[in-house]
């Protein structure tokens, strides 16, 4: 029966319990579910040839020895036989294939399988969330068959491009701009088309990145409180629904009465707002202000599909217990392993995470999936275990960002050590060392920052400047990275700063530590310590162009 069938022949409650039941699952019993799904699991991948390849001939009976012989996988261990499409070694038949970037400018992309099972997961937990976002309250929703969302997601074969695709098997929610238009224009041009159709039509559901709903919403914003060139644009816009311009005539004056511009709030109201991808920490708040309703947060991608979501009271994303098997390493874990790479670092599982623990994420896949005991490079807080707004004893997780080795910036992007590597020898630029961070800009907007130290022989003959370095580097990141030119074209965003450091800075660090700073992400503490040795350091010339003249 399709989802809005059982608006009609089921009760609120009855649909409440089958989509958001798992919320007051008892710790005991959404690890029953975890369990479950995990041996039916087991048995399909650990008797594949994909999981073959990685067990090497072991066959565990148990979940204690699957968790002891599967050993923690990346990407790596399953590219030869992902990227080829070998659909005969997989565990499940796919019936299609999902991709999303790997590591810029060196593995341009990933493609993860989806079996018919893994799809119909995806579809239930999709609606879950949905349902959710327009909850106020437990067993309170607003879902219509007349609703509309507007389009802010990458097609097919992206992975939020399934959300089209799934709804029409269930839910008659009308995009806007429609699907089959919508993947034949540019960002622009469905941001235009998306709200000339949302003033004539109303929008009831906005989902997407963070970052790209912060966009779309400033848009409209610089639409409707533009210039005298935005005139015949806003004349377009409003010219197609005369209840909308009356809408519209109001706003400006309540507006105008409150010495404040037009928001998107005064135009639309949302039943639902929905973010997903990475900082979206850095515009829940901003986006609250401009649609007066705060967007709840679902976790989703291309390897662990639709996994968790945040309810009404916004304190934390809850796990879905049919999608995945959720392993978590303990912080300290990390860290060992992040200073001794052949470090095996331990798992605990969703019932053994303490309030305020840091974990990364390692999921193994149900319903035929690919991935076993996989380092999904994503790291998570537990928030609190129970709940007194909802009314449960199970825990619940902020997402915090990538894991260091990954910088990401607004859902965009995969820097890491060998890219950045790649960008500097294709520019040539003479730069000795370096080390890259994310940083926070005064406005809470993520960028790269990348400290530089120059070779000493080209400091007088090389007429190089900040400046210069910036724009080389962000030709070549472009160049390499498709993701990266996308932040700079669909966000108007340029993410790279350059610091650069004397000579020899980076050489004093390390005879002053003990150890070199580390390539990427090194915590602020290194950073100071490093700009410390910068200040001190006499040996070397300085971080401007007018110091080596």
């Amino acid at each position: 029966m399709r989802f809005q069938e059982k608006l009609h022949e089921y009760s609120r409650e009855e649909i409440w319990e089958e989509y958001c039941g798992f919320l007051t699952l008892s710790p005991t019993e959404f690890m029953d579910i975890q369990k479950r799904l995990l041996e039916e699991q087991m048995d399909l991948w650990c008797s594949s040839s994909l999981g073959q390849t990685i067990l090497k001939g072991k066959k565990p009976e148990t979940i204690e020895e699957f968790r002891q012989m599967v050993p923690l996988t990346t990407y790596e261990d399953y590219a030869p036989i992902l990227l080829s499409k070998q659909t005969k070694a997989l565990p499940g038949e796919p019936v299609l294939w999902i991709k999303t970037t790997w590591e810029g400018g060196v593995h341009p992309i990933k493609t993860a399988p989806y079996t018919k099972a893994m799809l119909d997961t995806f579809k239930h937990n999709v609606i879950s969330c949905l349902i959710l976002s327009t909850s106020r309250k437990k067993g309170e929703f607003d879902v219509s068959v007349t609703d509309h969302m507007l389009y802010a997601l990458a097609p097919l074969p992206y992975v939020t491009g399934l959300l089209p695709l799934l709804f029409k098997d269930d839910l008659d929610i009308e995009f806007l701009p429609s699907v089959k238009d919508a993947v034949n224009m540019t960002f622009k041009e469905r941001n235009i088309q998306g709200f000339k159709l949302g003033m004539k039509k109303g929008i009831e559901y906005f989902f997407g990145l963070g970052s790209v709903l912060y966009y779309v919403s400033q848009s409209v914003s610089n639409m409707t409180n533009g210039s005298k060139k935005k005139k015949s644009f806003k004349e377009k816009l409003f010219s197609v629904s005369p209840r909308m311009m009356i809408r519209y005539t109001i706003a400006k004056k309540r507006c105008r009465k409150e010495n404040r511009e037009l928001l998107p709030k005064d135009l639309f109201q949302l039943k639902g707002f929905l973010c997903a991808g990475t900082d979206n920490r850095c515009y829940k708040a901003d986006l609250e202000k401009m649609w007066g309703i705060a967007p709840i947060e679902i976790f989703a991608g291309t390897e662990p599909t639709c996994i968790g979501c945040e309810t009404w009271s916004r304190e934390g994303v809850y796990f879905f217990p049919d999608s995945c098997f959720y392993e978590f390493i303990p912080e300290d874990e990390m860290n060992k392993n992040r200073e001794n790479p052949d470090y095996q670092p331990r798992t605990v599982l969703w019932d053994e995470v303490v309030a305020g623990g840091i974990y990364e994420l390692v999921l193994t896949v149900f319903k035929g999936g690919a991935f076993a005991r996989y380092r999904v490079g994503d790291m998570f807080q537990c928030t609190g275990i129970g709940s007194k707004t909802e009314n449960n004893s199970i825990p619940r997780f902020q997402y915090i960002d990538r894991t260091p080795e990954t910088i990401d910036i607004a859902g965009f992007t995969r820097i890491t050590e060998r890219s950045i590597n790649q960008a500097i020898e294709l520019s040539r630029l003479p730069i000795e060392t370096w080390t890259a961070k994310k940083e926070y800009s005064e406005n809470n907007r993520p960028y790269l920052h990348i400290y530089v130290e120059l070779q000493r022989d080209h400091l007088i003959n090389s007429a190089v400047s900040i400046r210069i370095l910036q724009d080389q580097l962000g030709i070549y990141f472009r160049y390499l990275d498709q993701d990266y030119e996308d932040l700079k074209k669909i966000l108007d965003v340029d993410p790279l700063k350059i610091t650069m450091l004397k000579c020899g800075t980076f050489a004093t660090y390390e005879k002053k530590f003990g150890t070199a700073i580390r390539k990427i992400n090194p915590d602020g503490c290194e950073i100071n310590d490093l700009m410390a040795c910068h200040q001190s350091n006499s040996s070397g010339m300085g971080g401007t162009l007018s110091e080596w003249i």
